[in-house]
Formats: C-alpha cells, sequence, structure tokens
C-alpha cells in the first residue's frame, strides 16, 4: 500500500493594492498604469473604508499598499486611508516616487504623519525616477525613513535592453528587476529589444493567475488579477463573493492565458498579430486592446490602455 500524499495547501489572496489614484507627477516610459498628469481617477476615503470593510470580510487579507499612479499627491487622503488601514488590524505598504522630498527636512515632514503606522515604504529609483537640479529625492527619502525608523527600500528598472539579455534573472544588477513591456512601456519601450517569435509566448510567467496573493484595486472599484484585466468591482459586488466566485479557467482573458500564455489569445480570438513581439507582456497587452469592444466589463478602465478616461 502506498502512503497517500498530502495535497499543497492552496495559496490564498494575502495582499490588496490600492491603487489611491491614476494621477501622476511624471509620466515614465515603463509605467504599468500609464500615469501622469493628465491621468483621471482618485479614490475618496468613503471608497477606501468600503475596501477595507470587504478585505476584513474576507478574512485572508495581511498587507494593504496604497500606491498609483503617485499617492503623495493626494496626501490627506493618504494619510487618513493608511491609518484606517493600520487600525482595522492590517499591515500597511507605500510606493512612491518620493518627489516630495526636496531635502531632508521636507521628506522628514512628509514621512512624520506614517511612523508607526506603515511597514515598508518603497522608493522608486532609476533611469526613469528623480527629482530636478541634480537633486536625488529617493535617496533623500530613503534617509528620512531611516532615521524615523520607516522600512525602507528602492523599487529599481533596468533599461529595456537589459531585459532582452537571454536569461536576463540574476543578470541583472542587483536590486533591479527588468521591463516588462505592457501599459505605456508597450508602446515606449518596446521597440528598443529584439522582437521574439509570437508563437512562443505560451505561458504568463509572472503573474498567478489561477490562485493570485496579492491583487489591485482602482478608484473605480475594479479588482486587477493583472493590470487591465479585471475580475470584478468592489464597488458593485464583495470581495469575499468575487474571490469566491472567481473561476480562472471561465474567465474571457485569464482563462486563454492559462492554457497557452498571450499566443493563445490571439489564437483563441483570431487577432491580427505581428511576427514578434518584445515579450510575453507585450503580445498580451497588445491582444488586450484588440479584444476591449469584446470584453469592456474586464479589460477596463480605459486609463489601463492609455486612454484619458471617466
Amino acid at each position: 500500500m502506498t502512503e497517500s500524499r498530502k495535497a499543497p495547501r492552496a495559496r490564498r489572496l494575502s495582499g490588496l493594492h490600492l491603487l489611491l489614484t491614476y494621477e501622476c507627477n511624471y509620466e515614465c516610459e515603463h509605467c504599468f498604469v500609464w500615469g501622469g498628469p493628465s491621468q483621471t481617477g482618485t479614490m475618496t476615503l468613503d471608497t477606501i473604508e468600503r475596501i477595507l470593510e470587504q478585505a476584513r470580510a474576507l478574512g485572508t487579507i495581511e498587507w494593504i499598499y496604497f500606491e498609483g499612479g503617485e499617492a503623495f499627491l493626494y496626501y490627506d487622503t493618504l494619510v487618513a486611508g493608511v491609518r484606517l488601514a493600520r487600525e482595522s488590524g492590517f499591515r500597511v505598504g507605500i510606493v512612491s516616487n518620493a518627489y516630495w522630498a526636496t531635502s531632508e527636512a521636507e521628506a522628514e515632514k512628509q514621512l512624520q504623519p506614517f511612523v508607526g503606522y506603515i511597514d515598508d515604504l518603497s522608493i522608486s529609483s532609476d533611469a526613469y525616477h528623480g527629482c530636478e537640479d541634480g537633486v536625488t529625492c529617493p535617496d533623500i527619502a530613503r534617509a528620512a525613513a531611516r532615521k524615523l525608523g520607516i522600512p525602507v527600500d528602492f523599487i529599481s528598472v533596468a533599461a529595456p535592453e537589459a531585459a532582452d539579455v537571454a536569461g536576463s534573472a540574476g543578470k541583472l544588477p542587483s536590486g533591479e528587476s527588468a521591463v516588462l513591456f505592457r501599459g505605456r512601456a508597450a508602446e515606449k519601450l518596446a521597440s528598443r529589444v529584439a522582437a521574439k517569435p509570437w508563437e512562443q509566448f505560451d505561458r504568463c510567467p509572472w503573474e498567478d493567475l489561477r490562485a493570485p496573493q496579492r491583487v489591485h484595486v482602482d478608484p473605480f472599484g475594479n479588482l486587477h488579477v493583472c493590470q487591465g484585466i479585471s475580475i470584478g468591482n468592489l464597488l458593485q459586488r464583495p470581495l469575499p463573493e468575487i474571490m469566491r466566485d472567481y473561476d480562472a479557467d471561465e474567465h474571457p482573458i485569464v482563462g486563454p492565458l492559462l492554457a497557452g500564455g498571450p499566443a493563445e489569445i490571439v489564437r483563441r480570438y483570431g487577432l491580427s498579430h505581428e511576427d514578434g513581439y518584445a515579450d510575453h507582456c507585450h503580445l498580451c497587452y497588445e491582444a488586450r486592446r484588440l479584444l476591449r469592444e469584446r470584453f469592456p466589463e474586464v479589460l477596463t478602465p480605459d486609463q489601463m490602455y492609455g486612454i484619458r478616461g471617466q
């Protein structure tokens, strides 16, 4: 008699990332969500309260992140939202480009209200971010956070060409990640790397689409399993119901991705396509753009596809 194998424990949704706003003071070429000064869509405190209530009801969420766009552009809402999340029992993080850290004194002033409330401050620091006149805002922000006892680290994205190196994992500079060619990067950066045959993109290498551990919710309530792919709307249905009823294989975009990656989306829906693309995300993004009219509730909102909307 053979010994039975214990089934692996199912992964649970543990992180909810709130896109506080699509607006940003930068227009970075690698941005997934097309953040920029002209973007629209910002959460109200009432919406944040509703989302946190649903996160508590789900019972598996551990982390709440506030990001954007640039969350510090709506500072009062950010401070209030962070405190609500912490007081609701969640661990809390913020993602920022640190544009506000123009001096050590100013950085400390901006960060002081978060002392004791956040467990992580992730600062974007790479060739796409920084301040004018040679002032390195990310460095100033990191120093101020450390002085205040706030856990802090950098998020750095390498130049597009670094992502084109065969087997680039482990070859990028320490602390850097490769460009993923979706959102604005699909339009602005994809041409800078060699295209690869579209048929080879037969899986999604970046997201656990069947059992996600973290998802994003935007100002309109859209719940994104990957930026621009919605699995429901928290302002229309509660998070516990959405996750309970989520059938990845039946989802019109996630299903094909699980069956055969971005290439399967092209085949299943008979889409026109180029011979080659920069990476998996590039083909997926371009395929989704072609399908938006067919699946408007899933491939939403306009902001995720470079259109100033809502």
